[in-house]
């Protein structure tokens, strides 16, 4: 497997040296700035990936201010309270995405982030808790336990909510295939993504750089994406 250093000299070349590439890393929120964060900001965020997979993302964007009002800020203990024929209303109201699914996903959704509160004191001590070295663990948790949070919806919920993880994209898995990792275009099986999260473990402790600079790295050292 080829040293880190590699992918991160190619990343530096292609983006006009160290500085420009350390201007694209994400932001990581630490574990006490993770677990501050309110209930209602997890579950806002769930509904905003849920709704841009397979959408405008820019549409949803424009509309978000009517979404936080439409569902009451996402204030769990307020969506709990509505009754079916309420969430059946959302289908008609013109400030949110008219899509049956993904309203009933946020339905399902609230006492998702409700039970999780209850058992780890808020939602955002569970998030900040799992540890970055399982974040597979933590994709298939979401996804069995969560509604529509499987696949790039959950790896795009963390990384917006500050979460330290790798995201699955065209270009790091061409990196990650370019070491010589032997996986899928579209990596889902827990035999790739055991490898996927081995190979980050691997280059977290040769580095000691988070998961998601190591991600962003990876994406900017092939491709179309030049500076």
């Amino acid at each position: 497997m080829a040293k880190f250093q590699k992918i991160k000299d190619r990343a530096e070349q292609r983006k006009g040296g160290g500085a420009a590439l350390k201007k694209l890393l994400p932001k990581v929120s630490s574990n006490k700035q993770l677990a501050s964060l309110g209930d209602d900001r997890y579950l806002a965020m769930m509904t905003k990936c849920i709704n841009q997979a397979g959408f405008s993302w820019k549409v949803i964007e424009n509309k978000w201010p009517q979404f936080e009002e439409a569902f009451f800020g996402f204030n769990p203990h307020k969506l709990g309270l509505l009754s079916p024929e309420q969430w059946e209303a959302y289908t008609s109201d013109r400030r949110v995405v008219r899509n049956w699914q993904k309203i009933k996903a946020l339905q399902e959704n609230v006492f998702f982030v409700q039970e999780e509160s209850r058992k780890h004191g808020s939602f955002g001590k569970f998030i900040a808790d799992w540890p970055v070295s399982d974040q597979i663990g933590l994709m298939a948790y979401l996804k069995k336990q969560g509604s529509r949070l499987g696949g790039q919806s959950a790896l795009w919920f963390l990384r917006q909510m500050g979460k330290d993880c790798f995201i699955l994209s065209r270009d790091v898995v061409v990196t990650l295939k370019g070491t010589g990792l032997d996986i899928a275009e579209q990596p889902s099986s827990q035999r790739d993504l055991k490898k996927v999260q081995a190979q980050f473990n691997q280059w977290h402790e040769e580095t000691g750089l988070p998961f998601s600079h190591l991600s962003r790295i990876a994406a900017c050292s092939v491709g179309e994406n030049y500076m």
